[in-house]
Order: structure tokens, then C-alpha cells, then sequence
């Protein structure tokens, strides 16, 4: 097999080039790799094979942001214009929106653009819980940051293009230093509230299909009744996903709040699954059911095929909680002009009925809890420290890397063998070891469970009105206001 030949091979077989654009496609593919074509080896995957032959023949630096911007723009070769694209994923749209999604999520994943060899690298498991199964992941799919883009950004402070990493600009992006490649990238356009967004797939997703809706703006998130009509307008589109926004502050916000955007995917996640615990009514929104759900954050369920009232019904909630105080249990709306309120805004269908959880956020600090006090609590940072996203709210928890190291030297400790375990993870692993009886043959399952039983504590830690006395006193005063 010749490396070059079979790679054009391969590209024409994608429909994106015709066979009589073979010899064209060759000298593309020389172009990054060189002319001479060499034999490749039937085990490995192509693209692979010509990255590491562009690096032999010194046409990139052996550096890990080179191979990938190359291994991107060889499978540029296999995409289709964005143009072309979009045309087939709306042509595709008029049978059905799965048909259309199906389409579009092949083409990202055999282009390389949705990681998928490195998605198969994560742990994923779930465990019961008093609330049901929750889902565990410890991330290891997204590859660490570029040494020297980390050198570089020290000393960069020029204006970015693309502005950040959800801006639409992205699209064939080759990527530099600090910004990702994105020559593969593709970008549905679909209107939503009256404005142009974008529909795409995440790269390094955590779920099935797990997508990005996009403002073609960047412009700063914010949760508002807006929000409510454009998760509705995105359900109508496409029924078959969940949608959901990160909320809009600091600390109980996502990562990227500098830019509108939702997430969504084809995924059930525990928090959907799970039961109403105290049934609400509300006699100006006839058409909704509500309830409080049976969740460890605060979460508020609305249901109805009357979108009308559950976008009303669901503004009103929000309005309320975000001037809402209560200093019994440390909730403060306002410091002077600085908003601490918000919420988590899920939606997802039931057949014609629109399921909304409104899911409420408090991002106060205090000398106790600095980095918040629905926060999870500093006896919970050996696993998770980082703030409690879109995704977490929902029943699946995001762990960093390092974890799959740092447990294998816990489960040494708990079999008594030689072991490194960190300081961190000593008081914890301790509190286990005298309460259960650890083995050989259970020492994975404890170890799933207990991390399971973690990720529950971190989730209360994060809800505003606990599950006790105080808290559901709490939420009766909430109600009350409502």
C-alpha cells in the first residue's frame, strides 16, 4: 500500500472529490507530506502514518500543535465545503431532523473532527446513589496544553482571531499556538430567536452526539427569558436532543461565559430520569405541571405542551430567584450592582410535551467557603474542585485526568501493598478501608462506588435548598414568594 495513494484513495471515497480529481488530490497531500510516495503500513491509520512523515521529512516540527493542525487539514480533504454541507444537512432535514443529525454526526466522526479514538480513552461508569444511578467519567481524552502555547500566551497580548474557541471563525481555522485546529471543523447555520447561531458537534465530547449551539455573535452569556424561547425554538428543530445552558456567573457558570452558547446531545442523564418529590400548581399556568424535584441541587421541573405558559411560567421563576434572599441559609441576591442569582436552564421532550428543570444558583463566597458556598466543600477538592457545570448538574460528573493515577495507588493502599498515595486522598481512604472489607476481587467496584458516593456530596454541596429540615423550610419560602 503507498501512503499517498491510499489516503486519495480515501478522500475520493468520501464523495468529497471525484475519481477524476485523483492526481489533484495527490499533489494536495504532497504538498503537506512531501512528494515521494512510500509504503505504509495496513495496521496503523493513514493520516497517522503521513503526520509522521511530514515530521521525518522536516515539513513540520515534531511539536504537538504542528501534527495536529496537519492531521486536521488532511482530513479537510475529506470534508466538504461548509456550504456544500449545509445544503446536504438540509435536504437531508426535509425526511426527518434524526436523519439529517445522523448525516452530519457521521461526517464529524469519520473526519476525525469528534475525536473519537481519544473519547474511547475515558473511564465511564455509574453507580446507584440515594438519587438514583450517577454517572462517573475521568476525562482523558482532551490532550494536555501545548508547552510551548502556554510559553507563547505569557507574552501574547495582541487582539485574538478567532476571538475564543466557540466563535464561528473557527470554521477551517488552521489553528496556531494556543488556538485549536479546526480546518475539519463544520458549522450548521440555523436561526434561533429570530438570529443566526451555529450547530455543531464537541470535539472531546463527554456524551453521545454531544453538540454546541452557538451565537454567530460573541457576545457574553445570560439567562433571561430569551433563553427560555430559544431552548424551545431548538426543541422544536430538534426534538431528539436535550438543550441546556451553563448558567451566566462565575463559579456556578462554565467555562466559556464570554460567548452565548448552549450544549445538548442525545443522552439521558440521571437528572432527567429522576422523580418529583413534591408536586407544585400554580393557578395562572393551567397547562404546566411542576414540581420539586427529587435531586441533590435545587431543581425546579416544568412540563407542558403549551410552550406559552412554560416559557411564562418559567420567566416568572427565574425573575423571582434572582432578587430572591434568604439569610438563614446564605442566600444573597445582590452586593450593590453584583448579581449572585441564576439558574441552570435543561429542556428535553417527553413526545409533544416540553420538559424544562430549572436548576437554582447561588455563586456567593464567604471566609468559610472562598471559593463558594455552593461550591463543592474543600473535603471533596481531592476529587473534584472545579466548578459544577451545565453537565454535572445533570448527573455526570467530568474528573480530571490525574485521578486515574492517583486511585491506583489508593487501591494499592486499601490491599496493603506498596503504595504512593497522595496526602490528599489519605483521610478519605482511610474512612473506607475501616468500614469495609476490601479485596482483590472488589477493590474496583468500591472504588466506583465510593466515587459515585463523592460526586453525590459534591452535587448537595452545590444545592441551594438541602434535603433537610432547614432547607425544605427553605424551599417552602421560595414557593411561597412565587
Amino acid at each position: 500500500m503507498k501512503l499517498i495513494e491510499k489516503f486519495a484513495d480515501d478522500v475520493i471515497a468520501s464523495g468529497a472529490y471525484k475519481p477524476l480529481d485523483k492526481i489533484y488530490v495527490m499533489n494536495k497531500i504532497r504538498g503537506f507530506v512531501g512528494d515521494e510516495d512510500v509504503d505504509g503500513n495496513e495496521d496503523q491509520p493513514v493520516v497517522a502514518q503521513l503526520v509522521d512523515l511530514a515530521v521525518k521529512r522536516g515539513k513540520i516540527e515534531d511539536g504537538q500543535t504542528e501534527r495536529e493542525i496537519l492531521n486536521d487539514q488532511l482530513y479537510d480533504l475529506m470534508t466538504p465545503r461548509p456550504s456544500v454541507v449545509n445544503e446536504e444537512f438540509w435536504e437531508k432535514y426535509q425526511e426527518s431532523s434524526e436523519t439529517a443529525t445522523n448525516w452530519f454526526y457521521k461526517l464529524m466522526t469519520s473526519n476525525d473532527y469528534v475525536k473519537v479514538a481519544a473519547i474511547k480513552k475515558n473511564i465511564v461508569f455509574d453507580r446507584p446513589t440515594k438519587y438514583g444511578n450517577l454517572e462517573i467519567t475521568i476525562n482523558l481524552s482532551k490532550p494536555e496544553k501545548d508547552p510551548k502555547a502556554i510559553a507563547a500566551a505569557a507574552h501574547d497580548t495582541k487582539k485574538k482571531y478567532p476571538q475564543c474557541a466557540l466563535c464561528m471563525e473557527n470554521e477551517g481555522y488552521k489553528g496556531r499556538l494556543g488556538q485549536a485546529a479546526r480546518s475539519n471543523h463544520r458549522v450548521i447555520r440555523i436561526v434561533v430567536g429570530g438570529h443566526k447561531w451555529g450547530f455543531q458537534y464537541s470535539p472531546y465530547a463527554y456524551f453521545n452526539e454531544h453538540c454546541i449551539f452557538l451565537d454567530s455573535k460573541h457576545e457574553p452569556m445570560q439567562i433571561n427569558r430569551q433563553t427560555l424561547i430559544n431552548l424551545v425554538e431548538i426543541e422544536e428543530q430538534l426534538p431528539a436532543y436535550f438543550v441546556g445552558s451553563n448558567a451566566d456567573l462565575p463559579i456556578v457558570g462554565g467555562s466559556m461565559l464570554a460567548h452565548e452558547h448552549y450544549q445538548g446531545g442525545r443522552h439521558s442523564f440521571p437528572m432527567m430520569k429522576a422523580e418529583i418529590k413534591k408536586p407544585l400548581h400554580f393557578d395562572e399556568y393551567p397547562d404546566v405541571e411542576a414540581g420539586i424535584v427529587n435531586w441533590p441541587m435545587s431543581d425546579i421541573r416544568l412540563t407542558s405542551a403549551n410552550t406559552t405558559e412554560l416559557i411564562n411560567l418559567g420567566s416568572h421563576i427565574i425573575d423571582v430567584w434572582d432578587h430572591y434572599d434568604d439569610e438563614s441559609l446564605s442566600l444573597k441576591a445582590f452586593d450593590g450592582d453584583t448579581r449572585h442569582h441564576t439558574v441552570t436552564p435543561i429542556m428535553h421532550r417527553d413526545g409533544k410535551k416540553f420538559v424544562l428543570d430549572l436548576v437554582l444558583r447561588d455563586n456567593n463566597t464567604s471566609d468559610k467557603y472562598p471559593l463558594g458556598i455552593f461550591h463543592p466543600h474543600e473535603k471533596l477538592w481531592h476529587i473534584k474542585k472545579e466548578n459544577i457545570g451545565l453537565i454535572e448538574v445533570m448527573g455526570r460528573a467530568i474528573l480530571p485526568a490525574r485521578l486515574k493515577d492517583e486511585l491506583a495507588e489508593v487501591k494499592k493502599f486499601w490491599l496493603g501493598e506498596a503504595n504512593n498515595i497522595a496526602d490528599s486522598h489519605l483521610p478519605w481512604a482511610k474512612e473506607i478501608a475501616e468500614k469495609m472489607d476490601i479485596n482483590a476481587d472488589n477493590v474496583d467496584e468500591i472504588m466506583e462506588q465510593e466515587l459515585a458516593n463523592v460526586f453525590a456530596n459534591v452535587l448537595e454541596n452545590a444545592g441551594v435548598f438541602k434535603d433537610d429540615e432547614a432547607g425544605n423550610a427553605g424551599w417552602d419560602r421560595f414557593i411561597a414568594q412565587l
